[in-house]
């Protein structure tokens, strides 16, 4: 405490002193708090949620103990707040040497699963080990994201890296993988994150119409390369009105409009006995009938808190690294909240992605706890880390 403090600032309820100089000290007078209150608000919300769903989950797969599921989201949602704080400790060279080894360990098991993985519904994502399964993909699209900013930055400095090529070399791989489980989800997803790292990077209008052009084409030709991308699209513009996926989708919106304004009442919703991923996919749903209209527009509201404020915070970063990666990896969590709802409110085709911190699932809650971790490193305050700058379009521009 300053001499020139009061008495009753000894009292104050801060963590940490703003004297304190241990690197938790620092950590706390650096990270940006709004962010880190909404990320630790979900894993909350996701714990509590998952009580409601876990019996109806239990039944159904024969599990004994009603709270199975609850208490390992429990144990996944403790993990995640060790993930998260930890790597939000990290520095900008910390978060590229974690996604590196990220990346990297993803890759391989991507390529593992082509002939060891465990297949479920139709695709091969996860590895399964001492009772514990694993989806490699999802630590990927974060580590991605980190290592295509790294590699759009270091081009930017005109020393002879070839940074875009290495950049598309990274997400060209991911995709072919992520096409071969196949997994066209995930796919659009880091797609977009990896447009919307492009965009940021400064790159000419005309490549990033090039690279649209490409998406879209390739969205487009997977309806014809994948059966069951086809019978997803056509259960949405309704041409198998008999399939049990759309029968799905169909409780899941009964379930929303049931819960009404403030719902059936915890743990007394019913469609989560009739729709199988209740506890993972549509837990949106699940939770919209039993508290009602409040809690989904209160999940979107700090969804959209999350991504705003953490691309203002990015926008703002004066490094070209720690402004793509930063703005990258928010875009993602943003984006995959958004295809979970809309999915749930029927407006696009189910595409098998889980709802941040909310559905149940260990990989989940992990890679969103890394990504979330590395994105509150980068938009820690640092000497000169918002210095004011121009934009990264017209500070630099590819060759």
């Amino acid at each position: 405490m300053r001499v020139s403090d009061p008495p009753e600032a000894a009292l104050s309820t801060h963590a940490f002193a703003r004297s304190d100089r241990s690197p938790l000290g620092l950590w706390w007078w650096t990270v940006d708090h709004w962010l880190l209150w909404i990320t630790l608000a979900l894993m909350g919300l996701g714990v509590l949620l998952s009580f409601g769903t876990s019996p109806a989950a239990a039944s159904r797969l024969d599990v004994e103990f009603p709270f199975h599921f609850a208490v390992r989201q429990s144990i996944f949602a403790a993990g995640g707040v060790f993930v998260l704080l930890s790597v939000s400790l990290l520095s900008p060279r910390g978060v590229r040497r974690v996604a590196f080894f990220a990346y990297l360990g993803a890759i391989v098991l991507m390529v593992g699963l082509l002939f060891l993985g465990h297949a479920a519904k139709g695709a091969t994502r996860w590895v399964d080990f001492a009772g514990f399964t694993l989806q490699p993909s999802e630590f990927m699209k974060p580590a991605l994201v980190v290592l295509v900013a790294w590699m759009f930055s270091e081009g930017q400095k005109g020393e002879g890296v070839p940074g875009v090529s290495i950049a598309f070399g990274l997400y060209v791989l991911a995709v072919a993988l992520l096409l071969a489980e196949p997994d066209v989800g995930q796919t659009v997803l880091i797609t977009v994150a990896f447009g919307a790292a492009f965009w940021m990077a400064g790159v000419p209008m005309s490549w990033i119409a090039v690279l649209g052009s490409l998406a879209v084409a390739g969205l487009s030709s997977t309806y014809f390369l994948f059966q069951h991308v086809a019978s997803r699209v056509d259960r949405f513009l309704g041409h198998d009105k008999g399939s049990d996926a759309l029968l799905q989708v169909r409780h899941a919106g009964m379930a929303i409009a049931h819960g009404g304004l403030f719902g059936r009442g915890p743990g007394e919703g019913i469609m989560k006995r009739s729709v199988p991923d209740m506890h993972t996919d549509f837990v949106y749903s699940a939770s919209a009938e039993e508290y009602g209209l409040w809690l989904s527009l209160t999940l979107i509201a700090l969804f959209t808190l999350l991504t705003l404020r953490g691309l203002y915070k990015a926008l703002k970063l004066s490094d070209p690294f720690e402004q793509v990666a930063a703005a990258g990896l928010f875009v993602l969590v943003g984006m995959q909240a958004f295809i979970n709802v809309a999915v749930n409110l029927d407006l696009i085709p189910t595409k098998g992605m889980t709802l941040p911190f909310i559905s149940y699932g260990g990989s989940s809650m992990l890679a969103m706890s890394l990504t979330l971790g590395m994105a509150l490193a980068l938009t820690r305050r640092r000497p000169g880390a918002y210095a004011a700058r121009t934009s990264l379009a017209k500070a630099a521009a590819f060759a």
